[in-house]
């Protein structure tokens, strides 16, 4: 059984590749938009998103329906929430997509 540093270490591993892959996904213009730790408040954001809206409650077989624009507009709201720096949800909406291939990639 791995230590809690060990998991924390495996976790900021996580976070680094899920980075490293959605900055491979963005335009040049989205990739000079987001700093890394935007992105990884982005990628907080829509783990809050899913575990606040029930959806990984769900234990249905069927697909669930995932709507970016909801998750983007969701990532905004907590970023001026939280007082990060203001975030179009239009550049968000990509970023979402780009960590929901992240995610079924590595599912």
């Amino acid at each position: 059984m791995a230590s809690i540093d060990d998991e924390l270490l495996i976790d900021e591993e996580e976070n680094r590749r899920e980075i490293a892959f959605i900055k491979t996904q963005l335009s040049s213009e989205l990739k000079e938009k987001f700093t890394d730790e935007q992105l990884q408040f982005v990628i907080d954001a829509i783990g809050c998103y899913f575990f606040e809206s029930g959806i990984l409650e769900n234990d249905d077989d069927d697909e669930v329906e995932i709507d970016l624009e909801v998750i983007a507009d969701y990532v905004c709201k907590e970023a001026k929430e939280e007082g990060e720096a203001p975030m179009d949800p239009q550049d968000v909406f990509f970023v979402v997509q780009a960590d929901l291939d992240f995610q079924e990639q590595n599912a």
